[in-house]
């Protein structure tokens, strides 16, 4: 008898579906998550056109291609444009090479995010316009033959129901990116910023808010690619229906049947299968575990803008110890600037707070997310009916793992980079490593929809109404019998 498809899938968790075989929108998702990895790039870039201050070389912006200049008048022009702005009043002493070098960095950074833009806009048009999935392909193993018999035979489209509008708004937020990438760099070339005392620098705000948005943006291709390649298993349904005996067992077409005579719903997904076979006390785990990483990612988040704010007021090169600032653990005195009114601005401007506050969110991070991590591996092992009962899949194992793993190595490089007075080369791959975090947590949260409200609210299953009811009782009483997993095909009359 053919493996169920059910059973097949839960032998693994709730994995990401990677072969079009499996997934008739894998290429799509594949297509998000390399954007999701350009868009990683192009932070980083910028990072290093910060850090070596080329970030107003470029005194124009043009939403086209910019060619850079190629003769050596050229060059002198564009060297003398830059010298009518204020940054070169502090710089007089730049030669002209050592102007193309930051002029590069510049250039280069504006050509990757055009780069990105164009990738994602012709991925887009091509996935819509051209390209179709290929459905019904020979099945050379089990578990070939168990997903496409749960694949609905109508898919018109790569791109899955309901994602186009969250690809316009990408698209959006894209386009916007450069407008709020220009927004910034004028701050640092008006005449306002003429007799400036300090170095010139563009503000902190404009710069807190466009690495903002480009954070926003990685986040939201790579929680979008996360859910292309997941598509089948979160919307289709577990089992092909009763007609097609060959694709499940007869226990589970008996089930369909009864639930049909009976009235009752037949449209649980995998992922909806999955939570409904979790004792109350394992859901309450997941639950609980879910809750913690988001409230990571929410403090990675904080974490990466205030470090915008240490970059945009040079705060890093003050302060250069650890654990203690000045031989203080908060140098009150310093953190607060009598002359900035209204008081809040010092938040955001004065070195002392804004390294001190970096510093207290880079810790509470890390340890936010070493104790998710270790609470959430705490989930024993075990199931009934080949589905694991345990709380957590091993996809979410993973992410818990690396997880801590890299909030740790992320503040120790932090410190490390402190300690040093902020070199380049640790200044740059602490930034770079702030994504690494990030990337773990979204992939940890995705991992542990199955204990989301939306999904739980569509199961009803007596493990869920217990938790909802009397707080988690139960003792496991709502787990599914063994042979009670078949559900019919979902309705496709959308796709």
């Amino acid at each position: 008898m053919t493996p169920t498809p059910t059973f097949s899938i839960y032998s693994r968790g709730l994995p990401l579906l990677m072969a079009s075989a499996l997934n008739p929108h894998a290429s799509v998702g594949k297509w998000i998550l390399a954007t999701s990895g350009l868009v990683a790039g192009m932070v980083h870039i910028g990072g290093v056109t910060r850090l070596t201050k080329s970030g107003l070389s470029m005194t124009d912006w043009k939403p086209h291609m910019e060619i850079p200049p190629i003769t050596q008048n050229e060059w002198l022009i564009e060297f003398e444009r830059y010298k009518s702005y204020p940054e070169f009043a502090q710089r007089q002493g730049m030669t002209l090479d050592e102007f193309k070098y930051i002029y590069y960095w510049e250039w280069g950074h504006r050509m990757m995010g055009r780069s990105v833009g164009y990738f994602f806009a012709g991925g887009w048009a091509y996935f819509t316009f051209l390209h179709r999935p290929k459905l019904n392909m020979p099945s050379s193993t089990a578990l070939l033959a168990n997903m496409t018999s749960i694949l609905p035979s109508n898919i018109k489209s790569a791109i899955p129901p309901g994602y186009q509008s969250r690809l316009a708004l990408l698209f959006a937020m894209g386009g916007t990116q450069g407008l709020v990438g220009w927004w910034m760099v004028k701050s640092g070339l008006g005449d306002d910023r003429r007799g400036d005392l300090k170095e010139i620098r563009v503000s902190p705000y404009r710069l807190a808010a466009h690495l903002g948005m480009a954070v926003g943006t990685y986040t939201m291709l790579l929680w979008t690619g996360l859910g292309v390649l997941s598509y089948p298993v979160d919307v289709y349904a577990a089992a092909a229906s009763g007609n097609n005996p060959n694709a499940v067992s007869s226990g589970m077409v008996n089930s369909i049947k009864a639930a049909a005579s009976t009235g009752g719903k037949t449209t649980l997904t995998m992922l909806q299968q999955y939570a409904k076979n979790l004792t109350p006390d394992a859901l309450r785990h997941a639950r609980t575990t879910r809750v913690g990483v988001v409230g990571t990612i929410g403090l990675t988040g904080l974490t990466i803008l205030s470090g915008a704010f240490v970059a945009g007021n040079d705060a890093g090169n003050a302060y250069n110890t650890y654990p203690l600032m000045d031989d203080k653990w908060i140098p009150v005195d310093d953190m607060i600037d009598p002359t900035k009114e209204p008081v809040w601005r010092n938040a955001f401007e004065t070195t002392a707070m804004v390294q001190w506050n970096h510093r207290v969110l880079g810790t509470v991070t890390a340890l936010s997310a070493l104790g998710i991590a270790g609470y959430g591996l705490l989930a024993s092992k075990g199931g009934m009916g080949g589905i694991s009962s345990a709380s957590t899949t091993p996809q979410v194992r993973r992410g818990l793992l690396t997880l801590g793993a890299a909030a740790t190595g992320q503040m120790s490089l932090g410190i490390v980079t402190l300690l040093n007075y902020v070199p380049i080369n640790l200044a740059a791959a602490h930034q770079l490593g702030s994504l690494v975090v990030l990337t773990c947590g979204v992939y940890t949260a995705h991992s542990l929809r199955y204990a989301g409200k939306n999904v739980m609210s569509k199961v009803g299953s007596g493990a869920i109404q217990s938790l909802v009811s009397v707080g988690g009782g139960g003792g496991g009483g709502g787990v599914m019998q063994k042979g009670a997993t078949g559900m019919a095909r979902v309705p496709f009359n959308k796709i």
